[in-house]
């Protein structure tokens, strides 16, 4: 039987077993698995199944939807724990990783995209929640900035073995598959079996939460989600098509990220603790509508890879300030609604995320610049939104509008 603590008690233990510990070997475990599976796919799925920009869009429209059903975890978590929750979802992410290169056609692709996306979002979901529950308010910025960055350390690591080994040990899409994904799965074995279960101070609310004064962040999420989609999907698949970047040529260009994201992700959690979420959602948005903008030049005006390249990494910068949405909720919710919120916020940010991406396929085999220009255009909402953002946002201050309001919030 597990142990369970509360989060005093697990004070006396040693600093490995206590809760950020924990946080900390989940932030390591998961890249694993999945940026293994991200840096394979665009070659992958064009080499052995022939994808063209219609089954790309498919493929992840597919792996969107159990992010449009991360609202279940709410009944999930009624009759198990989110920590054991999280780490199984870990072992369905990575035996779905591995065995994905058994299955090199369309109907194989988005069965198996389909239980490893299953194990991620799942897994996603918790974690935020445990995140927001178990790290003060005080230190949440830093310390997510700090996750974040190990978390790019993890995958810098995989992305280095596949560069430097890819070619000279002749490595093949199933061996890297298998590697990755069962490491994924057995480090979240290890999670489930050393650690004990830690209770959180508030008693998490086991139903559907939706409050008139989480609005802002409902939409917030739900632009992030449409906004993502564009990037996650389309971004690598425009190095792939347009510039014929091979395995080791993307991996590569994903190693640059995470160099930069590791050295970025500390600084960018001490930016949000420093000017606040407002300001840092604001340069957020304005610079991936910048960057969303110069994606379609590339097509528009036929700029080089180099640039496409840069661009590349810079959206990935910009993306890592959405720790600023955490913190914001963190704010203003109540304690008790923080896990079913997650699993509701999840499922706003996977509405648009379930049917973009093949309608953006069908579009891309038309103008790929226009799917670029409509992102810049989300990007442009989402900013207009992150101005309704209070300078300190707390409980009874959601929105800029909440002192206009006549009665007191939920």
């Amino acid at each position: 039987m597990l142990t369970t603590l509360s989060l005093d008690q697990s004070g006396r233990l040693p600093f490995w077993r206590r809760p950020i510990a924990l946080l900390f070997v989940m932030a390591m475990a998961m890249p694993i698995a999945f940026y293994a599976w991200y840096a394979l796919l665009n070659n992958f799925v064009i080499e052995r199944a022939g994808f063209d920009g219609s089954d790309i869009g498919l493929l992840h429209t597919v792996r969107e939807i159990p992010g449009f059903l991360a609202v279940g975890v709410i009944a999930v978590i009624i009759f198990v724990r989110e920590q054991v929750l999280g780490m199984v979802s870990l072992v369905l992410l990575g035996v779905a990783t591995a065995f994905t290169a058994w299955f090199p056609s369309l109907g194989g692709l988005l069965m198996l995209t389909f239980l490893s996306s299953l194990g991620f979002h799942y897994y996603e979901t918790v974690n935020q929640s445990l995140q927001l529950q178990w790290l003060p308010k005080a230190r949440a910025p830093q310390m997510l900035g700090w996750l974040m960055a190990v978390g790019s350390a993890t995958s810098l690591v995989v992305f280095v073995l596949i560069v430097l080994m890819w070619e000279r040990l002749n490595l093949s899409y199933n061996i890297v598959f298998m590697v990755s994904g069962l490491t994924t799965a057995g480090m979240a074995l290890f999670c489930l079996l050393a650690y004990p279960q830690f209770d959180s101070p508030t008693p998490q609310v086991k139903k559907m939460v939706l409050r008139k004064r989480y609005w802002l962040y409902y939409a917030l999420q739900f632009m992030s989600g449409a906004r993502r989609q564009i990037f996650m999907v389309f971004a690598g698949f425009m190095m792939v098509e347009k510039f014929g970047f091979e395995v080791h040529h993307l991996t590569g260009l994903y190693l640059v990220n995470l160099v930069v994201n590791m050295v970025v992700a500390p600084l960018l959690g001490r930016a949000v603790a420093r000017f606040g979420e407002r300001a840092t959602l604001i340069f957020e948005y304005v610079g991936l509508a910048v960057v969303f903008l110069s994606y379609g030049g590339i097509y528009w005006f036929d700029w080089s890879v180099t640039v496409a390249a840069v661009l590349y990494v810079i959206d990935h910068i910009l993306f890592g300030l959405a720790l600023a949405l955490k913190t914001y909720f963190q704010k203003i919710a109540d304690p008790g609604d923080i896990a079913p919120t997650a699993a509701v916020a999840f499922t706003i940010n996977h509405i648009a995320a379930v049917f973009l991406p093949v309608l953006l396929g069908l579009l891309w085999v038309v103008s790929p610049g226009a799917v670029f220009l409509l992102a810049c255009a989300m990007a442009l909402v989402s900013l207009g939104l992150s101005l309704m953002v209070p300078r300190h946002p707390e409980k009874g201050n959601e929105t800029r509008l909440s002192r206009y309001a006549a009665a007191p919030a939920e």
